[in-house]
């Protein structure tokens, strides 16, 4: 039988924080994976999820994402993720993102929030109201909605993805579907669309297929059928896990590029599809974009230079898909191994810090406290 330490083990967390708020029926779970480079910066999910270890599957995965996503685009934060178990279309309310609030608050600081599925703008204005440790607001010099720049970085990787396959980097007629046009995936769709690219579109929320289909003439399927379309590339642009043993099989596209995080639902699916002859832009690299806009907060945002850097995710795919070929592995790994350089020169830095990035505002026994649980009332 495996528990909750089992699973830091095998994930390489830091700190793991339950909070329950009786009051506002808050239940979130704050993963901080590393602080090595830094503070630990990833969105808040809010999901309606099955049961609490889906939930704190789901954050151990996506924090340790954001680790992986923050060292590769080169920036100077650490990975962290939060989940609050609500539905967020009849569970959301002020009262409720205050409490997540001042969750985030209790941290520290090793932590900083952002968005996520289930969260919009709006909501991290209100949690920015009881903590300063939030970006992408629209208030206090946010840089607001992150949506269009992680779909800007998708497009630039899935040129780069073609240029590396052999197929040349013009995408005009070139079919492509798409699942998942939610935000990032309506920009997504907008920006391909321009380029001449043929869409193929599926959701679950019929208001946003029938917007898409409006504006940009894409065809529409079933969701249980994007996975078997014909198509050029395949676009993940929803939840995670969804390249599987169940899934891959029915591919018939030579490229898989989309924004979803964690893409793969294990390891080992990375190879099938590298044995398949399946070019795969690893998730955490091609979608960087949006936690490349939200992190220029920090500095004091500018425009111009994030759209510059995330400009250069077309230069990232490239090397990583070009280190694949080279050295015959899969481009999960030759991402995880960029990744995971740059960590280790990190740690030389720090050899005698447990954690790397240590909040002036939090003692060790602030820190141990939160492993466990902290009550918000």
């Amino acid at each position: 039988m495996t528990g909750i330490f089992d699973d830091l083990k095998d994930y390489g967390h830091e700190q793991v924080s339950f909070f329950h708020d009786e009051e506002t029926g808050l239940k979130a779970i704050i993963g901080i994976h590393s602080t090595v480079l830094g503070p630990a910066l990833g969105g808040c999910r809010m999901w309606k999820y099955a049961d609490d270890q889906e939930a704190l599957r789901d954050v151990l995965r996506l924090s340790r994402g954001m680790t992986y996503k923050a060292a590769v685009a080169g920036l100077n934060l650490g990975g962290g993720k939060a989940v609050v178990v609500a539905d967020s279309r009849t569970d959301k309310n002020e009262a409720l993102l205050k409490s997540f609030g001042r969750a985030v608050d209790a941290v520290g600081g090793r932590y900083i929030t952002a968005e996520d599925v289930g969260m919009t703008v709006s909501d991290i204005d209100t949690i920015r109201t009881v903590t300063r440790h939030a970006v992408g607001g629209s208030n206090e010099g946010g840089s607001g909605d992150p949506s269009d720049m992680t779909a800007l970085g998708v497009f630039q990787g899935i040129k780069a993805a073609l240029k590396v396959s052999g197929q040349g980097e013009k995408l005009e007629g070139v079919k492509i579907a798409i699942q998942g046009v939610g935000n990032v995936g309506y920009h997504l769709c907008s920006y391909l669309s321009a380029a001449g690219a043929k869409l193929i579109i599926t959701d679950i929320y019929p208001n946003q297929v029938k917007k898409v289909e409006q504006e940009f003439g894409a065809e529409v399927v079933a969701p249980d059928q994007i996975y078997s379309v014909d198509c050029d590339i395949f676009a993940p642009c929803a939840l995670g896990a969804i390249l599987n043993s169940r899934t891959i099989p029915q591919l018939k596209c030579s490229i898989v590029a989309g924004s979803a995080n964690n893409q793969l639902e294990k390891d080992e699916d990375g190879f099938t599809l590298f044995s398949k002859g399946i070019t795969y832009a690893p998730d955490y690299a091609i979608n960087s974009g949006g936690l490349i806009n939200v992190a220029a907060e920090l500095d004091g945002y500018n425009k111009e230079k994030v759209l510059n850097k995330v400009t250069q995710i077309y230069t990232t795919i490239e090397n990583i898909l070009e280190h694949s070929k080279k050295e015959h592995v899969p481009p999960h790994q030759a991402a995880d191994a960029l990744a995971e350089k740059r960590l280790k020169e990190a740690r030389k830095q720090t050899p005698n810090t447990s954690f790397g990035f240590r909040s002036q505002f939090m003692t060790d026994t602030k820190i141990m406290s939160e492993l466990t649980a902290a009550s918000l009332n």
